[in-house]
């Protein structure tokens, strides 16, 4: 398994670092930046998840009047792994 790091864009946190195996399975999320109790508490939650299942329930998320949340960058950043390990096995 090997660490993804995305980079944020709209929020608090700058970077969101995270690993998915081969199953899909999210481990070891850490958001650099960003609501420190708010960010712990979403990586607590999602890990041993799916990245599909965490796509589906945090993807569109807003904070406040922004256009994005740290929960919603991170169902992007698992999008894109996904599409890119799609992509590179075709």
């Amino acid at each position: 398994m090997e660490q993804t790091t995305y980079e944020t864009w709209g929020t608090c946190s700058k970077f969101i670092n995270f690993e998915i195996d081969d199953d899909h399975i999210i481990h070891n999320v850490h958001f650099i930046g960003g609501c420190s109790g708010n960010t712990q508490g979403v990586s607590a939650l999602v890990e041993g998840k799916k990245a599909e299942e965490v796509i589906g329930l945090l993807k569109g998320i807003k904070c406040g009047s922004k256009p994005t949340s740290c929960p919603d960058q991170l169902a992007q950043a698992l999008e894109k792994e996904l599409n890119r390990r799609l992509n590179n096995n075709q």
